[in-house]
């Protein structure tokens, strides 16, 4: 069966990801995006799709905080909305966190409101399982643990979280917080704030080296765009009582020596250049269960650390080394 779905933040790394497996899929797609971050490139595919079929792919440019994301709700009519629109730099959440919060706080409660005055109960949000347990005690961590997120940032994201549980309360939404863990693959910003994976692999490739916001000891759950992409449309096709928060992640902790030795590997061996490591406040380790994600969602991650890395050293190389002909005369 062929749905509508709307996706905010829809031109950015993981929601123009999502936009285009839902087209695959054969549904309908209305993106909003800002363009503050989202990239218009990212939507080329979806472009070339509605252009062969029209009316499968519309784009709207506002912002989530804006009045009128109401009527676009409402005239959208989706079966569920994805809200991956976010600020998501924790650093900048720290030196800005009134923008961090109008960004992540009320940009959400905005279109709770939307979504219940048009009428949609299903909210897909993109939580973060990197900083809601702030240093656990146990890992792999599971929902259940105690929150305890340690920048704005993660403050910010975990209020969105308990705005969707009001207003389910309230409004009887049937929203799904997808807890992500270090998300990676094609179209990540290498110079984003999670991506270190795409730092390090452009840093081999071109020669020019970045800093990277990550300690050398500290230990992350890197889960591949496509699962996270997999685990947003099961939960929005997911039946409407099913509702909760749901880690997304590997149930790994990798670190640094190890990420940089997998890309090596997928880059013929190749070493990086030096770089900058920032050595500010990180989480030293973390991991999420995600048992209950398979069980209720039926969702599991299915490419290995090793695989994702070649994928996207692989778009990496297309994106950053010119073509053949492009030297020739050089």
């Amino acid at each position: 069966m062929f749905l509508r779905f709307l996706v905010t933040g829809a031109a950015g790394f993981i929601g123009s990801t999502l936009v285009d497996r839902l087209l695959a899929e054969g549904h309908q797609v209305i993106g909003i995006d800002n363009f503050q971050t989202g990239v218009i490139a990212n939507l080329e595919n979806a472009i070339r799709c509605n252009q062969a079929s029209p009316r499968r792919f519309a784009l709207v440019s506002v912002d989530i905080q804006a009045p009128e994301l109401t009527d676009i709700v409402a005239g959208a009519n989706p079966h569920a909305v994805f809200h991956l629109a976010a600020q998501v730099d924790p650093q900048a959440s720290v030196s800005d966190p009134q923008f961090d919060a109008r960004s992540n706080v009320l940009g959400t409660i905005n279109l709770c409101e939307a979504s219940q005055r048009g009428g949609v109960r299903r909210i897909v949000y993109a939580a973060c399982g990197e900083s809601r347990y702030g240093v656990p005690d146990c890992l792999p961590v599971e929902e259940n643990c105690q929150v305890n997120p340690l920048s704005p940032n993660a403050v910010a994201k975990l209020a969105g979280e308990m705005y969707l549980r009001a207003y389910a309360e309230i409004y009887d939404l049937a929203p799904i917080c997808l807890a992500l863990g270090n998300v990676y693959g094609p179209r990540q910003n290498p110079h984003g704030a999670a991506g270190v994976i795409t730092a390090l692999g452009s840093a081999i490739i071109t020669g020019e080296p970045f800093a990277v916001n990550w300690r050398d000891t500290s230990a992350h759950d890197f889960v591949y765009v496509d699962d996270v992409v997999e685990a947003f449309l099961r939960a929005g096709c997911a039946p409407i009582e099913t509702t909760g928060t749901y880690n997304v992640g590997t149930g790994q902790r990798t670190t640094g020596t190890e990420v940089q030795g997998l890309i090596s590997a997928a880059l013929d061996g190749s070493s990086p250049p030096s770089f900058d490591m920032d050595r500010g406040d990180e989480l030293h380790a973390i991991a999420l269960n995600v048992t209950k994600a398979e069980k209720e969602l039926g969702w599991k991650p299915r490419v290995d650390l090793a695989q994702g890395i070649q994928r996207t050293t692989r778009w990496l190389r297309a994106t950053l080394e010119p073509e053949p002909s492009a030297l020739v005369g050089a």
